[in-house]
């Protein structure tokens, strides 16, 4: 069994597509969709597995989808514990207009979870005696209660792993409520933790070190987009700006960033190191189109550039 857990409350099948060009009312030919596993958790597992990892995936999975969906993480060799659920699991649509290279994230509904059905979940997480790094990431489907995180944030300590929180709204709040080891939000997400509007470039620092030292949690990494991200801990602050690479998408690139972190901090590097390979690793993922997660020998060439950088 691996040290590293993913749990995802809310997985789905992306299918993503090309249309020569997105107008209204007509009937519009796509290219061959392409099928993949997706949801937080599920791809920081994938991502983990391509960059030479291995990571448990836990996950809700139900009907002809939950069927197919299973059927795609094994091609991909992703370790998987799945529970089985009632309802369908859902599919998101990802549509590339050629002409004007926008892409257009049609996200659908969560999928329900009965009470048996996330209680399943949790066990599920705290039966992985020898996890060392619990990583809850995505959105929270209808019926999961809004404290799941910090439910799993107990589970964590009683197991002694440290747990990682990539969410947003009242559930991320909740679970730095508890205390968590790593928190990676955006800086919108990071407003909603100060109970701010917004930040100012100025104030990302001082409003992380304040989170930290309030319990909430050890160390976090804010994502700064295309600037790269800000890792705090209670003795540092670092901004880590990514090597210079062609962007063609963004999804998978936060899911990427937290697989490079973990990925490296399971080898038993150093966390600003890890910080700067995730760096490095979600702005491999912005490298391909559609749904492609970072690819191991790009992420590894941004590192290397990174690093020269640093040094020069």
């Amino acid at each position: 069994m691996s040290s590293i857990v993913t749990i995802t409350f809310s997985p789905c099948i992306d299918k993503s597509t090309t249309v020569p060009s997105l107008v209204p009312e007509n009937k519009l030919k796509c290219t061959t969709p392409k099928l993949q596993p997706g949801g937080g958790g599920i791809n920081v597992a994938r991502a983990i597995k391509k960059l030479g990892g291995e990571a448990v995936a836990i996950f809700p999975s139900g009907g002809y989808t939950g069927k197919y969906f299973n059927h795609l993480m094994e091609q991909e060799k992703v370790s998987s514990i799945i529970i089985e659920t009632a309802n369908e699991t859902r599919e998101n649509i990802i549509v590339l207009d050629e002409l004007t290279n926008n892409q257009y994230r049609f996200g659908m509904p969560g999928t329900p979870l009965t009470e048996r059905e996330w209680k399943e979940c949790l066990k599920a997480v705290e039966d992985v005696s020898d996890a060392k790094y619990i990583i809850a990431s995505g959105s929270l489907p209808p019926g999961v209660p809004v404290d799941i995180y910090a439910q799993l944030a107990k589970v964590a300590k009683k197991v002694n792993a440290k747990f990682i929180v990539d969410t947003s709204g009242e559930a991320l709040k909740r679970a730095a409520d508890e205390g968590v080891y790593l928190l990676k939000p955006n800086l919108g997400e990071l407003s909603s933790l100060a109970g701010k509007k917004e930040l100012h470039p100025g104030e990302i620092e001082d409003i992380a070190a304040s989170i930290i030292k309030k319990g909430k949690c050890e160390a976090m990494v804010v994502s700064l987009g295309a600037a790269g991200a800000m890792l705090v801990t209670n003795t540092m602050a670092e901004i880590i700006k990514p090597a210079p690479a062609i962007r063609k998408s963004t999804v998978g690139a936060g899911d990427s960033m937290v697989a490079g972190i973990i990925f490296f901090l399971s080898q038993g590097k150093k966390l600003s190191d890890a910080a700067r390979y995730g760096v490095a690793c979600g702005t491999a993922a912005t490298m391909n189109s559609g749904t492609g997660l970072c690819r191991k020998k790009d992420a590894d060439r941004l590192y290397a550039l990174m690093g020269e950088a640093g040094r020069n």
